[in-house]
């Protein structure tokens, strides 16, 4: 089996709680990661703060979340680490022959994610016409813009 993209490595992680305070105090003080960004979304229910470890195209994103409203769904802060991000090369292949081989991805398509880069997410549980997911774990795939690809080719 050929596959028609590549991963290049860890876009993000995404860490849920009932208070990104608390988080940040541990990631951003503690740990010294730097905030580069916020992102909120009532619609995807998320208050998040977005913060980098490393520098470059070598970064790592490390997203601290909130919910907006604890009783809404989705609960971004039930599953303390919330989703995984992976550098994809080219998205859209990747998402057209990874649904051609029984991938379930989640409801949204590929769309503009909080940090700019177009994004989908492989659903975290399967079912009978998509066999296979991320069995339990949220996935991120992420399109990498030209200098990660290099970077990491």
């Amino acid at each position: 089996m050929t596959r028609p993209f590549r991963v290049l490595g860890i876009q993000q992680i995404a860490i849920g709680g009932p208070d990104k305070q608390r988080l940040k105090s541990l990631w951003v003080d503690m740990f010294g990661l730097t905030v580069k960004s916020t992102f909120v979304s009532e619609r995807e229910n998320v208050d998040e703060d977005i913060c980098a470890l490393g520098s470059g195209p070598h970064a790592v994103e490390v997203d601290l979340m909130q919910p907006v409203d604890p009783e809404k769904k989705p609960a971004v802060h039930a599953t303390p680490l919330n989703h995984v991000g992976l550098w994809i090369d080219d998205l859209p292949t990747a998402v057209q022959w990874l649904t051609a081989q029984g991938v379930r991805f989640a409801p949204g398509g590929i769309r503009k994610g909080a940090a700019g880069h177009d994004i989908c997410f492989v659903h975290p549980k399967s079912n009978d016409e998509f066999p296979f997911s991320g069995e339990g774990v949220l996935i991120e795939l992420v399109q990498a813009p030209p200098e990660v690809i290099s970077a990491l080719s």
